[in-house]
C-alpha cells in the first residue's frame, strides 16, 4: 500500500535489541541458534548483526546506558522512498530525526510512536 506521500513500506528489515554483553550475546545467537553472522558497518559503539531467514536481520547495539527511545529495542521498515517518508512524517506532526546516512550509505529515519516506541524507517540498503 502507498501512502498519500507516495512512499511504500516494502518489508521488514531488521530488529535491534540492546544487550549487556555483546560477546556473550554474539555467542548465544551465533553459537546457540546458528544465526550467521553478518559484516557490520562501524558506527563507533558495540554490536553485531545476524541473518534472520532470507532477507531479514537481527542488529545487536551494546548496551551504553541509554535512556528509553534511543534506538534500543527498535523495528526498521524497509521503504520505497526515504524522503517521500520524511515529508509525511514532518506533515503529520511526528517526531523524527533523519533522513541521515549509517556508515555503510544506507539512509535512516528514526520515529516514534504514540507510546514512545522506536521505529527506523531505511532505504539504500547496501
Amino acid at each position: 500500500m502507498t501512502t498519500s506521500s507516495g512512499f511504500t513500506v516494502r518489508e521488514l528489515n531488521h530488529i535491534a535489541l540492546d544487550v549487556r554483553d555483546v560477546p556473550a550475546s554474539v555467542r548465544f545467537y551465533r553459537d546457540m541458534l546458528g544465526l550467521p553472522e553478518l559484516p557490520r558497518p562501524d558506527f563507533g559503539f558495540p554490536g553485531a548483526w545476524f541473518r534472520l531467514g532470507a532477507t531479514q536481520e537481527l542488529h545487536l547495539i551494546g548496551n551504553r546506558g541509554r535512556e528509553v527511545g534511543q534506538r534500543a529495542g527498535h523495528f526498521a521498515l524497509l521503504v520505497s522512498d526515504i524522503e517521500a517518508a520524511a515529508a509525511q512524517l514532518r506533515e503529520a506532526g511526528v517526531t523524527f530525526r533523519g533522513p541521515k546516512p549509517r556508515p555503510d550509505g544506507a539512509l535512516q529515519i528514526f520515529a516514534v510512536d504514540p507510546d514512545g516506541n522506536v521505529i527506523e524507517l531505511c532505504a539504500n540498503l547496501p
